[in-house]
């Protein structure tokens, strides 16, 4: 009985056994005012917590025939809902009204 050996080579491509990664997702901008943090999540919605990450609710952008307006929105947790405390002229100032509430 002959046993014969025969040897296939095969080419790898190493880059395909490495895992791909999807490309690394920016950081959403963030600004920190008078003891709040303002994430944006889009270019006219920007969440609004505190510094330990209670969510307080929203600014959003609002187009007006005069400018630009700001709506705030507080986020009720016990209801799961938002309640709208009021638009503004700035987003400082759309910001500055969950300071009091």
């Amino acid at each position: 009985m002959t046993l014969t050996s025969t040897t296939t080579t095969r080419t790898v491509d190493h880059d395909s056994l490495v895992p791909r990664t999807a490309a690394p997702v920016p950081e959403p901008l963030a600004e920190v005012r008078g003891g709040l943090r303002l994430v944006q999540v889009r270019d006219d919605l920007a969440r609004v917590t505190r510094a330990g990450g209670e969510v307080l609710g929203y600014v959003e952008r609002l187009d007006d025939p005069l400018g630009e307006r700001w709506r705030a929105k507080r986020f009720v947790a016990r209801q799961r809902r938002f309640v709208e405390i009021g638009e503004f002229w700035s987003r400082s100032d759309a910001t500055d009204c969950f300071r009091f509430a």
